[in-house]
């Protein structure tokens, strides 16, 4: 790893109304190095890679680019400058073929574009960094893992020196992150920089060099990787001791009754395709069900079924052995079903109500909340100041539209809202994706407090330490079918990342 100090930025300041951002933020990247930028959520990365990428203009600071200073006053001018971004959210067209996509907007290509010679320089890019992509296929046709690879064959066509990657491993198998992680490692090798955002802290100490550390808007520190661990940079974060340690439960499943019963199920996708086939499984009372699977296999399709939300083209859902009617939200909400969707603000909640509001989205119709078809206010005040405190939401009021919380405490309103309703099944999808380490120890505690209360939890999740540390059983979805169910004794990342990715364990043995 060089010395030379690729991008600095130093005394960054950042204002939005009501808030810093960024209070002074000094960071450096080196040449030939992974730089791991972490911090809470509302820390101040994401406003920092905007000011680096040119989509935000500091308010005080000075950039260094190579020694020299240098402000961007677009995207385009720091791409131009040789420093691109992999967004988490791909930006892709999916008609187009790989090729296209990657010469998109890219002005240096003239009028007419030699989709041959396009072709064959991607292909060579491809090949030179590990991005096996064929550069003649449609986007649509790729699997989510191929489409990354295209995000980042677009910055390097372009020359970028300076890579920022957005918690790029949070739809990728364990196989496809670790063969990322070798991409990245040639691409430093060559002298280029990666600035890797990530919460997973074990990946940032498997690939990184050095870690900046925001916290509140402003730097901790940096260190060297070698020189940490996930507990220091964790209490780096939060500025507290953070438990990682696997809560050890003792269930026997034998005596316990069956709280939840998927029987046969199959159901169809928004846009009519097969998501769910023949899907069958239970949950006993108190049991943790993990279900894992890369994104777009049937997981979200299977959390709104059993809720009620989507309609099932075949098989049966029951509580206690009783059957639920098919697509019915308040028979399965009747029935002790909470749900907490992978979509917080759009599905889970109405972003521009109050906390108050949203508390008693699914008790309105019953006493106290009402009487006689009649809100009672002062009684939707005394439920929200209660769960507001028991769940300790920070927030200004109870009154506050939950669209101006921060993730964590979003993700708090909702818990607060599915468990006082003293459920009998819960259904947490990807319940911690992009909350910072102390959010997450919160919500882990909610969902391991529930299911020793009783509560069957199916927990689904495409993060496997999350599913290694919360669930007594796994089962993994791959194209809409159950294709492994192991206890979590037995169960390994890599065995499970095999079973994720389609290939079955007696064939991966045999």
């Amino acid at each position: 790893m060089s010395e030379k100090i690729a991008v600095r930025m130093s005394g960054i300041v950042k204002r939005f109304p009501g808030v810093i951002a960024n209070d002074g933020v000094n960071f450096d990247a080196r040449e030939g190095e992974v730089h791991a930028l972490l911090g809470e959520n509302g820390a101040g990365k994401s406003t920092l890679s905007n000011i680096l990428t040119g989509l935000y203009r500091p308010d005080n600071g000075e950039i260094e680019l190579n020694g020299e200073s240098i402000s961007f006053s677009s995207p385009r001018a720091a791409l131009n400058a040789g420093i691109g971004m992999v967004h988490q959210h791909f930006r892709l067209v999916s008609s187009f073929t790989v090729a296209e996509n990657v010469v998109l907007g890219d002005e240096s290509t003239g009028t007419f574009l030699n989709a041959g010679d396009v072709a064959q320089k991607v292909e060579e890019l491809s090949q030179r960094y590990n991005l096996a992509v064929d550069p003649r296929a449609r986007v649509w046709q790729l699997s989510v893992g191929e489409q990354q690879r295209v995000e980042i064959l677009k910055v390097l066509y372009r020359g970028a020196r300076i890579l920022i990657l957005d918690e790029p491993t949070a739809v990728l198998t364990p196989q496809e992150a670790d063969a990322l992680f070798i991409t990245l490692r040639a691409m430093v090798k060559e002298g280029r920089t990666v600035i890797f955002i990530s919460h997973k802290l074990d990946e940032v100490m498997a690939v990184s060099d050095r870690v900046t550390v925001l916290r509140g808007g402003r730097t901790v520190g940096t260190i060297e990787t070698a020189h940490s661990s996930r507990r220091e940079l964790a209490r780096l974060m939060v500025g507290r001791e953070v438990v990682f340690d696997r809560v050890e439960r003792k269930i026997n499943s034998s005596d316990k009754e069956t709280v939840l019963r998927v029987n046969a199920v199959s159901a169809l996708d928004d846009r009519g395709n097969k998501a769910l086939n023949d899907v069958s499984l239970t949950i006993k009372t108190g049991e943790v069900l993990g279900v894992a699977g890369v994104s777009g296999n049937g997981q979200r399709e299977l959390a709104e079924v059993i809720a009620g939300m989507r309609h099932a083209s075949a098989g049966t859902i029951s509580v206690n052995e009783k059957e639920i009617p098919n697509g019915k939200v308040r028979h399965a909400i009747s029935a002790g079903i909470a749900h907490v969707p992978e979509d917080r603000l759009h599905t889970g909640l109405a972003s521009s109500h109050s906390i108050e509001d949203n508390l008693i989205l699914k008790s309105y119709r019953t006493q106290p909340i009402s009487r006689y078809s009649v809100l009672r206010r002062k009684a939707i005040q005394e439920n929200a100041s209660q769960l507001v405190e028991q769940y300790d939401v920070k927030t200004p009021s109870t009154e506050t539209p939950v669209r101006l919380l921060s993730g964590g405490n979003v993700q708090k309103v909702l818990l607060a809202r599915e468990f006082s309703a003293n459920p009998k099944v819960l259904i947490a999808a990807s319940p911690t994706r992009g909350l910072d380490v102390g959010a997450i120890e919160n919500v882990r505690s909610h969902i391991v407090a529930a299911a020793d209360s009783g509560v069957g939890v199916l927990l689904i999740s495409e993060d496997l330490e999350e599913l290694l540390s919360l669930s007594d059983r796994i089962v993994v979805l791959y194209e809409g079918r159950i294709v492994g169910d192991l206890p979590t004794s037995s169960a390994t990342r890599e065995s499970l990342g095999l079973l994720m990715g389609g290939v079955a364990l007696e064939e991966h043995t045999s």
